[in-house]
């Protein structure tokens, strides 16, 4: 700092001139590994077909699976999430937790054919009620039934990980499905499936393709009364909290995007590593925008 009280940019300069001197310095980084590609998985056979709502990305039967997962693996990302879309639906989401489901297909076939690519598979009752809704519904008040969701979440969790995946990631925000699935994983024998909680998830409009593309948008209402309000942004740090109590291994935020300001407080104060989700909403932009020349995709 000179008697002006600036510091000299000459260095900084210097160091900007080389992009690997850049790499070396930078106080955050970004590479494939970290990234998660999230797959939509059909039932069926031979099926790969672009999903309308989400440019480039697609409905895959789990006789195909294993060919996106090697392609995936072989950019360097680091793992696969996994949804599935049964053919059978009905009131308590029965179907989510079918041991020769899509998903658990899907984790199979993945596993056998490239067993380092780590699988994430998402659990919620929204693909698999005919309802649309994250969790059970009393039929005489259209209300949530929060605890009695919880087993059926549990059942789920445990017949993903009893087909191989690695991780489970509680997407329904019903309050406690992180301890009820923690708890059934460790009395099934699976100790090691680590949970990745959807600890903010905010109710939201970014996620507009993602429901047409997993056919789970609500045939009635909507998920504000479960899903998180975003002008309470404090409750983000309780929400965190409770879940990491629960036995969260890490926790998420979603959207990224626009609530960039709580993934900064959440990484601040949380002891566990921070997801951040890019919704369907966004990913939908920025490819609306390139294929309008508005900007590079790349």
């Amino acid at each position: 700092m000179d008697q002006h009280g600036t510091f000299p940019q000459t260095r900084m300069r210097r160091l900007r001139t080389s992009a690997a001197m850049r790499a070396m310095v930078a106080e955050t980084t970004l590479v494939a590994s970290q990234l998660v590609q999230p797959l939509f998985v059909v039932e069926g056979s031979n099926i790969r077909q672009e999903i309308p709502s989400m440019v480039g990305q697609y409905h895959v039967s789990p006789d195909l699976v294993a060919q996106e997962a090697k392609r995936i693996a072989a950019a360097g990302v680091g793992g696969v999430l996994l949804f599935g879309l049964p053919h059978h639906k009905d009131a308590q989401g029965s179907s989510a937790a079918d041991p020769n489901g899509p998903v658990c297909e899907a984790i199979r076939a993945i596993k056998a054919s490239t067993p380092d690519l780590v699988v994430w598979a998402d659990v919620c009752l929204c693909e698999y009620t005919d309802h649309g809704h994250c969790g059970f519904i009393n039929p005489d008040t259209e209300q949530i039934e929060n605890d009695p969701s919880l087993e059926q979440l549990a059942k789920a969790a445990i017949a993903y990980a009893d087909a191989g995946c690695d991780v489970v990631a509680p997407s329904d925000m019903m309050d406690g499905r992180v301890g009820a699935i923690r708890t059934s994983l460790d009395l099934a024998g699976h100790t090691d499936i680590a949970i990745v909680s959807y600890a903010m998830k905010y109710a939201s409009a970014f996620y507009g393709p993602f429901r047409a593309a997993a056919d789970c948008a609500p045939t009635f209402g909507n998920r504000k009364t479960y899903q998180a309000d975003p002008a309470n942004v404090t409750e983000a740090l309780r929400e965190v909290a409770l879940d990491i109590e629960e036995g969260a291994d890490m926790v998420m935020v979603k959207p990224a995007g626009p609530y960039l300001d709580v993934v900064r407080v959440v990484a601040d104060h949380s002891p566990v590593p921070v997801v951040a989700y890019q919704v369907s909403g966004e990913y939908a932009m920025i490819q609306a925008a390139a294929s309008q020349g508005l900007l590079s995709l790349e």
